[in-house]
């Protein structure tokens, strides 16, 4: 009787699935399951294309095709088969295609996605989806590319997306908050032989290397950064035929395996404190290696030779022949520099506000070191006549040469903003070193005064924050629209951003990449990149636009507003990770926490003082993918539409310096 009762629920069980499944068509399933699901609980307006008012083929981010292959198309809406609810009834149409990037979504992944057995694409990339990837989505019978990067992802990954393998092209899961260990494969030596993107990066990812990856022949582009993977790096995967490979900031360890082959670059693997290997630092060898007195010995010598050499290049102090102004900076020859100058002394060109200086005025300065940057020297100079510029001295070998660097000087020395410490005059030497003449300006950077405590210092309340990053915003529009040639930044980070004592900022460096050798320039990058400022697209800093300063300002917004340094910290191989900061208090509903207490103080409500608009903003530059990004026009127009109520922290440089009464 058991046996029999056993058997009646088993077969009962198989037909009443069974009829749900036949019952139920794809367009059922978006309905019913789907769109209630990631549309969280708001409406998206994006989703509002989903009803059966709508024709089934103009449903936003969704592609659908017949059972014979051929695609679902809109040519002749008006004809009687568009009857769209006929049609989304019709169990012979199947969605073939989920893309909706940047959506604004916010809901949870469906388990209801592994019942689609057309779906070959599933793209909900940039959203704010939460919860756990489900394990149906491994029993999507033709799944073949994933992209859920840049959601709020907790748990793991299934194992049952491996079931996918033989067909799966690209799996990505970039830039969530997805942990544990990454899962092999339940089938042994499965290659996945059609997979050729591995994106694992940006998560909290734990234990040792996955190894099994290395059985993947066809991956080309394998990215597990940002995760806390330890132990060693496997000697088979460099026998793989990689075109990118990221393992940064982990915590792996050992040798690196010969990777000479795949021509990677330090940047696949730095901040892994413990590996070694080229392209790296060597590895150590028993009593081979320096001692530290020999290392001591070697810094001090450096150090020395530097300062030697800024001094020559500044000084010229027993020099006293004055040399000739170029008139026409247009007609300047570097080829010619020692005649034109008269005496070999070098040659200087001069910009608006600067026709006071004269080549003496230059190198009889006495310098005074402000920064040291790995691309040059900032020093304080005092003139004969008691005035002070600022002078920033080029490494040996950074600049191009040739007189390639004059048409982006000229461009620099024309700029004028009142957000832009302008380029006043420039001078080359006939030994070949390089100085930019600015205007000395004895103010605060921005990373100062949000990072570093010290007595007397001012308060930066909400008025005061958006006022310069209205400013910071403001210059870099100008640079990007404004000039008879757009430029980039190229290096925006709160150092380079200067603050009077009127809490007006001004930007520094900007286009200085301009001026050096690509080597020189991409330290910048490197820099920018540990820093947290680099756009995840960016490799090369010729390759810098004007979506890639929006990042950097993204960033930098962030850095306002939540008052958290970004990028590496003291500690052994952290990370601040500022969107991915800012996610995790939207998952946890604990927004209003991730601010710093300073700019919430004195305010009714973040939503009309712009508080939460801006951090929004902020998210929106942050976004991963390049063309989602708002242009700084529009950062600008956003940033003035959500002003605080106190207008007074908005007005222009030239009505502050006045005597305009403001509450600072």
């Amino acid at each position: 009787m058991a046996v029999f009762v056993k058997f009646f629920l088993t077969v009962v069980l198989t037909i009443s699935v069974t009829a749900v499944v036949t019952d139920s068509t794809d367009a059922d399933l978006i309905l019913n399951r789907i769109k209630p699901s990631i549309e969280g609980n708001s409406q998206n307006l994006l989703l509002k294309s989903w009803n059966t008012s709508v024709p089934l083929c103009q449903w936003r981010g969704l592609k659908w095709v017949y059972t014979n292959g051929s695609p679902l198309t809109c040519t002749d809406i008006s004809s009687p088969q568009w009857s769209n609810l006929s049609i989304s009834k019709d169990p012979s149409v199947h969605l073939v295609s989920l893309q909706l990037p940047s959506a604004n979504l916010s809901g949870t992944l469906p388990p209801e996605l592994g019942e689609f057995s057309s779906l070959q694409s599933l793209y909900l990339s940039v959203n704010s989806i939460s919860g756990q990837i489900p394990l149906e989505i491994g029993y999507g019978s033709s799944l073949s590319d994933i992209d859920l990067g840049n959601n709020l992802l907790t748990g793991s990954v299934p194992a049952s997306v491996w079931n996918l393998c033989e067909r799966l092209v690209s799996i990505r899961v970039h830039g969530n908050l997805l942990s544990g260990s990454i899962p092999e494969p339940a089938v042994p030596n499965a290659n996945c032989s059609s997979l050729v993107n591995f994106d694992f990066g940006q998560n909290r990812f734990s234990g040792n290397f996955p190894e099994f990856v290395t059985d993947f022949k066809s991956v080309k582009d394998l990215d597990l950064s940002g995760n806390n993977l330890s132990g060693e790096i496997p000697n088979e995967l460099s026998r793989l035929n990689l075109v990118k490979l990221n393992l940064s900031y982990n915590n792996f360890s050992g040798v690196l395996p010969d990777f000479n082959r795949l021509k990677l670059g330090e940047e696949s693997f730095e901040g892994n404190l413990n590996l070694c290997g080229a392209p790296l630092k060597p590895c150590k060898r028993g009593s081979g290696g320096l001692t530290s007195g020999a290392v001591a010995g070697l810094v001090i010598s450096s150090i020395t030779a530097i300062v030697v050499l800024a001094s020559v290049a500044i000084g010229y102090s027993q020099r006293k022949k004055k040399g000739n102004l170029d008139e026409e900076d247009d007609e300047f020859d570097p080829e010619e520099e020692d005649e034109a100058a008269g005496g070999g002394e070098g040659r200087l060109i001069l910009f608006e506000g600067g026709e006071h200086l004269t080549l003496e005025d230059v190198l009889n300065a006495t310098g005074q070191v402000m920064e040291k940057t790995s691309y040059g020297t900032i020093y304080k100079a005092k003139l004969a006549d008691g005035g002070t510029i600022a002078l920033r001295l080029f490494r040996e070998g950074s600049c191009s040469e040739g007189g390639l660097w004059l048409p982006a000087i000229k461009q620099l020395g024309r700029i004028r903003h009142e957000s832009l410490i302008p380029l006043r005059g420039f001078y080359q030497g006939k030994r070949g070193e390089k100085l930019l003449i600015y205007d000395y300006l004895p103010n605060k950077t921005l990373h100062e005064m949000l990072h570093e405590p010290r007595p007397g210092k001012p308060v930066l309340n909400w008025a005061r924050r958006h006022k310069i990053a209205l400013a910071i915003a403001k210059g870099i529009a100008h640079l990007h629209s404004n000039t008879e040639t757009p430029i980039t930044h190229g290096n925006l980070r709160s150092k380079n951003v200067l603050i009077d004592d009127f809490f007006i900022a001004r930007l520094t460096d900007f286009g200085l990449y301009k001026l050096m050798i690509p080597a020189v320039a991409d330290e910048i990058l490197a820099a920018a990149k540990a820093d947290g400022y680099k756009a995840p697209e960016l490799q090369k800093m010729k390759h810098c636009n004007s979506r890639t300063d929006v990042y950097a300002f993204g960033i930098l917004l962030l850095e306002i507003l939540l008052g958290k340094k970004p990028g590496k910290t003291g500690s052994r191989g952290g990370f601040v990770d500022l969107p991915a900061v800012v996610k995790v208090a939207v998952l946890e509903e604990t927004t209003m926490e991730v601010f710093d207490v300073e700019v919430l103080k004195g305010i009714r409500s973040p939503m009309e003082d712009g508080v939460v608009q801006a951090l929004k903003l902020a998210m929106g530059c942050c976004a991963p993918v390049a063309s989602v990004r708002p242009s700084m026009e529009e950062v600008v127009k956003q940033l003035e539409e959500n002003r605080p109520r106190n207008r007074s922290a908005l007005y222009s440089p030239a009505e502050t310096r006045s005597g305009v009464d403001t509450p600072f």
